[in-house]
């Protein structure tokens, strides 16, 4: 009987609330490892795990390491801990897959995870994004798998993404295959952006604490900003800027269909774009050829102009007729031009630079009719064309 009595409190010790989610385990000189992803953190990233205790709070038992390589792998060793819950923080550079070129300044990402059931976790923005939701279920009373289930969720439903089976964020990959891993990548792309480090940073914050207390990013801002930037992407020059990035590590990967659930959150959120290319009907050239669905022009002199938000990009081709474009004394503003095509008449328009405006003196040159076609935001094919007519009797 004493023998009984003695197993029983062991078993209460290390198990003190058995087949429950908060139950306590002795963890000793266990092993760490994983991936922080953004793209990929850089060598020398500073990471750091914090235990925490019943009530999800640090106990002030921290592990250090670093990301040992390019690739965003780091490895902790030697621990031991009385509580399954760890807090993992990232510090440092990452690979940009936007851009395609290394981060200029660090960020911080966290993941919350409970170790009971595995010994990697990985470290991401949706790792990152659901913690503060997390903080505050398991404050109001949730279990934590519960809390951490519910945020994920919560989270995909801000990119109008419905996955009700999809891994535990700390346990995704964006150099792996799968479904559960391109809608990963495809929000840590969303929400990259065109941003500088301290503008990301600024916008997860935001977000954070915007979702804390529902679940539900209330702020219209916040949303415009990411469906701004979103519809402005690139797809398949980010694809090439991961692949080659990999492939330069010497890593052989394939990169999952991020494009999918980026396409679709283009196209399925309600949330409002607030920075669209603008064509005005007058500038100081006169009227704007390129101006709404307008097609008929009175005056043989307009003016080609456009309004290009940052990080926004416009081509205008213009074919089948003769014009003029005049260079002095005032010539074209922002506007980039190819030479004028004899064969297929046809010449191309590029704004320079954007968030800055373009405008040029524009003077019809024949009575045909000109075709004219945009290429909004890095499209391939128009985004619009229409026929413009001039003269007097219009």
């Amino acid at each position: 009987m004493k023998k009984t009595f003695l197993l029983l409190a062991l078993a209460l010790v290390l198990f003190s609330s058995c087949g429950k989610d908060e139950e306590v385990l002795v963890i000793n000189n266990a092993s760490i490892n994983g991936f922080v992803q953004k793209g990929p953190f850089l060598n020398g990233t500073s990471i750091s795990l914090n235990e925490l205790n019943d009530s999800y709070s640090t106990t002030g038992k921290v592990f250090s390491s670093q990301i040992m390589d390019n690739s965003g792998l780091f490895n902790l060793s030697n621990i031991s801990l009385i509580s399954p819950y760890v807090q993992i923080k990232a510090d440092g550079y990452y690979f940009n897959e936007v851009s395609g070129t290394n981060s200029t300044a660090p960020i911080t990402l966290y993941a919350l995870s409970d170790i009971r059931y595995r010994t990697s976790i990985n470290v991401n923005i949706l790792s990152h994004l659901e913690k503060s939701r997390i903080e505050y279920l398991v404050a109001n009373g949730s279990t934590f798998s519960v809390s951490k289930r519910q945020a994920e969720q919560e989270i995909l439903s801000m990119f109008s993404i419905t996955m009700t089976n999809i891994a535990n964020s700390d346990q995704l990959d964006i150099s792996q295959v799968g479904d559960d891993n391109a809608i990963l990548l495809a929000i840590s792309i969303i929400l990259q952006g065109y941003r500088s480090e301290a503008d990301l940073s600024e916008l997860l914050a935001n977000i954070s604490t915007d979702i804390r207390q529902d679940g539900v990013l209330n702020s219209a801002s916040l949303g415009s900003l990411l469906i701004n930037d979103a519809r402005l992407l690139n797809l398949q020059e980010i694809r090439t800027n991961i692949e080659n990035r990999y492939h330069n590590l010497g890593m052989t990967v394939v990169i999952p269909d991020f494009e999918t659930y980026v396409n679709q959150f283009i196209n399925n959120t309600t949330y409002q774009s607030t920075n669209e290319i603008v064509y005005p009907e007058l500038s100081p050239y006169g009227e704007n050829v390129l101006y709404g669905d307008r097609t008929a022009f009175s005056d043989y002199e307009c003016s080609m102009a456009a309004n290009i938000p940052i990080g926004s990009s416009l081509k205008i081709v213009l074919k089948n007729s003769s014009w003029h474009i005049r260079v002095m004394p005032n010539g074209p503003i922002n506007w980039t031009l190819s030479s004028y095509n004899n064969e297929n008449q046809s010449q191309t328009f590029t704004a320079t630079e954007s968030g800055k405006s373009c405008d040029l003196f524009f003077q019809f040159a024949s009575s045909d009719p000109i075709t004219v076609e945009y290429y909004e935001n890095n499209s391939i094919t128009p985004t619009r064309t229409k026929i413009i007519y001039f003269g007097a009797e219009l």
